[in-house]
C-alpha cells in the first residue's frame, strides 16, 4: 500500500483584487498548491485576469 501525505501542501485559491473592487461582473480566480508549514499566511500573486485583460493582484481567499 502507498504511505499517506502528512497533509503540509494544501490547495488554495486565488481571487483578482482589483476585478472585486471595480464591481464588474464575474471574477478571476485561479487554483494553486501551496506549503502551509513554509507559508502560513495569506499568498498574493500577480497573475493575469482574462476580463480585464492585464496581470492583476490575487490574493488568497478562504
Amino acid at each position: 500500500m502507498a504511505k499517506r501525505a502528512k497533509g503540509n501542501r494544501v490547495q488554495v485559491i486565488l481571487e483578482c483584487t482589483e476585478h472585486k473592487a471595480s464591481g464588474r461582473p464575474g471574477t478571476s480566480r485561479y487554483i494553486t498548491k501551496k506549503n502551509k508549514k513554509n507559508t502560513p499566511e495569506r499568498m498574493e500573486m500577480r497573475k493575469y485576469n482574462p476580463i480585464l485583460k492585464k496581470v492583476t493582484v490575487h490574493k488568497e481567499i478562504k
